[in-house]
């Protein structure tokens, strides 16, 4: 522990100093006697043009010996004070690239790297116009045939796809979409976005009537334009698609609503696509370099094709398609699931006078909203974060700055504390017979999220009602099949529905490729999300990030951007960059990219 009898600011820049100088030598074994045996490098395109987690000394020298020469890092300067937590000292710090200027985070740990994190900030010479820089907006004096802004936007939108191609085709118009296509706008790519629904923010209109976002306002802010500070901490989904509309607008952003991608193809010899498009009552072919799939982290509903559907005299649907119970009272129902929309969509069942049953066919895992907020998002998305001087930009990069592999073993000690904390909770939820379980090694909700984007829930209510039995439930049971009145468990058990709900949630991302694109090209680029974990809907190899994700893919010009809004916005950003590079012809010495291990 000598490096802790200096002040934590020395530590830190002095090992800066020593990595500046072994780099500027190419002098790989100095810069790999300042990481830890166990280290762990995460790069945002600075050095890799990828999203890359380095684990070991190893592969941090296989990285350098590839793309160190290329990249010509220098200028690394200590930002701000360094502090030291719990024995390991903690700095932030700036610097550049041949191309780029970047900053990041730094733990040692006896004086060596221990996490490391360098993300791009922005690219030299394609700057975004802000602040100083800012764009005019105006051109005085007198001109001729002289266009106000709103002729410009006119004439802007009736060229963009028909006379002037888009760069980038952005598919799907959601808060992931826009965001993107936001920092493309800033960064002067010509960018489309399309969307089947009528209006921006569409798709959050047309969910169930009761729906709210699960995560707090300070944690899904969009780029540019952050909620004002009377926001509600949970927004109701109207309240979001308004925002999205008000955003598409204000962002001045190319959109195609009522609009349909039915095939895309790529041309290997020109290197573009070819889309075509149902927009306007015709079809219009655009022939973008890049196409991103904006379309959530989930791809296609996934409906379990049991046996006897056919049959049913009913109402049936998937979670996506439900919009309120209202149609419902003195009815039965029977809700297939028991995750986030399983839940919601239960209570907004029983607040309309719905007879409702949900079938958990395997363990989720719990948290109420009050203890996840307050254990989980405090010290970085809350009042009390931005008190203590974490803005969301900053806790952006601290969350970034926490490897997967680490990240694990932390939440394994948060949820301990969230288990004690509401053991009460817990315990009645379990006695009503729930299946409950914290992920695959107690480390809860958001490594499941990670790994497989499904199995757990939000407490906003909905436990209540199913502890006290107004939310009836079965738990452990199968779907031998379906009736024509209702559902047959696999225990013999037969439960009437005038309504079945299949909230059994969605497949992978790629999955709009091969409906768009093809089969083929699906297969190519593999099973979107998921770490490699080795946990159930999450199989190995470990990878280290998130398959697909903000990133090069096994296919030239094809992107998956979507997650939360957190993730949308944090990542956008980086996608953004690594486009706006290829526009500029910029060397894009790609390192890391995965093999394909899995399909779906």
């Amino acid at each position: 522990m000598r490096s802790l009898r200096r002040p934590p600011r020395r530590v830190a820049t002095q090992w800066l100093a020593g990595l500046d100088a072994a780099l500027a030598q190419g002098d790989i074994d100095a810069a790999l006697n300042l990481f830890g045996k166990e280290c762990y490098w995460r790069d945002l395109v600075t050095f890799t043009w990828n999203i890359v987690t380095l684990e070991g000394r190893d592969a941090v020298r296989a990285m350098l010996n590839a793309n160190l020469e290329a990249t010509k890092p220098s200028s690394w300067q200590l930002e701000g004070e360094a502090k030291a937590v719990d024995g390991v000292v903690e700095a932030w710090f700036t610097f550049e690239t041949q191309h780029a200027r970047g900053n990041g985070l730094v733990r040692l740990r006896d004086g060596k790297a221990w996490t490391f994190l360098t993300a791009m900030k922005e690219l030299k010479g394609h700057e975004e116009k802000r602040g100083p820089t800012r764009r005019k907006g105006v051109e005085h004096g007198i001109h001729a045939n002289h266009r106000t802004w709103k002729e410009q936007r006119a004439a802007d939108e009736a060229e963009l796809g028909y006379s002037r191609q888009p760069y980038v085709l952005v598919i799907g118009g959601g808060q992931g979409g826009i965001g993107l296509a936001a920092r493309l706008k800033q960064l002067d790519v010509p960018t489309l976005v399309v969307d089947r629904h009528a209006r921006p923010g569409d798709a959050w209109r047309k969910r169930y009537k009761s729906l709210c976002l699960h995560d707090p306002v300070w944690y899904d802010h969009m780029p540019y334009l952050p909620f004002p500070d009377t926001w509600p901490v949970f927004a109701p989904k109207d309240k979001i698609g308004d925002w999205l509309e008000m955003y598409t607008r204000v962002m001045e952003l190319d959109y195609w609503s009522s609009s349909e991608v039915v095939a895309a193809s790529w041309d290997d010899a020109a290197r573009e696509w070819t889309v075509k498009i149902k927009h306007a009552g015709g079809e219009v072919t655009v022939k973008p370099r890049h196409v991103v799939l904006a379309t959530g982290m989930s791809g296609i509903p996934n409906i379990p094709d049991f046996p006897g559907k056919e049959r049913f005299k009913g109402t049936q649907c998937h979670s996506s398609e439900h919009a309120s119970g209202a149609a419902w009272a003195g009815k039965k129902a029977v809700v297939i699931g028991s995750n986030n929309s399983a839940h919601d969509i239960c209570a907004d069942l029983w607040e309309h006078g719905a007879d409702v049953t949900m079938v958990q066919r395997s363990s989720t895992n719990v948290v109420r909203s009050e203890t996840l907020m307050e254990l989980g998002m405090g010290d970085l998305y809350s009042e009390r974060a931005l008190a203590n001087g974490i803005t969301t930009e900053k806790a952006d990069m601290i969350f970034a700055s926490i490897p997967y592999r680490v990240l694990g073993d932390l939440h394994i000690s948060l949820y301990e504390r969230v288990k004690e904390r509401d053991h009460a909770f817990y315990e009645k939820l379990k006695a009503s017979g729930f299946m409950l379980d914290f992920g695959a090694d107690e480390s809860g909700l958001f490594m499941k999220y990670l790994r497989r984007g499904s199995g757990y829930y939000i407490d906003v209510g909905a436990c209540e009602l199913v502890m006290d039995g107004r939310i009836k439930l079965r738990s452990g049971v199968g779907i031998r099949e379906i009736t024509e009145n209702g559902v047959l468990l696999d225990d013999g058990t037969e439960l009437p529905a005038d309504l079945i709900v299949y909230a059994t949630g969605y497949g992978s991302m790629n999955g709009w490729a091969a409906r768009i694109m093809s089969q083929e090209m699906a297969d190519r680029v593999g099973k979107c999300w998921g770490l490699g974990s080795d946990t159930p809907k999450d199989p190995g190899p470990w990878e280290g990030e998130l398959r697909n994700m903000w990133k090069p893919t096994q296919q030239e010009g094809l992107w998956f951007h979507g997650g939360n809004l957190h993730q949308s916005r944090c990542y956008s950003h980086y996608l953004a960059l690594q486009l706006k590079a290829r526009m500029e012809k910029v060397p894009t010495n790609v390192y890391g990219v995965p093999a394909v291990h899995h399909l779906q």
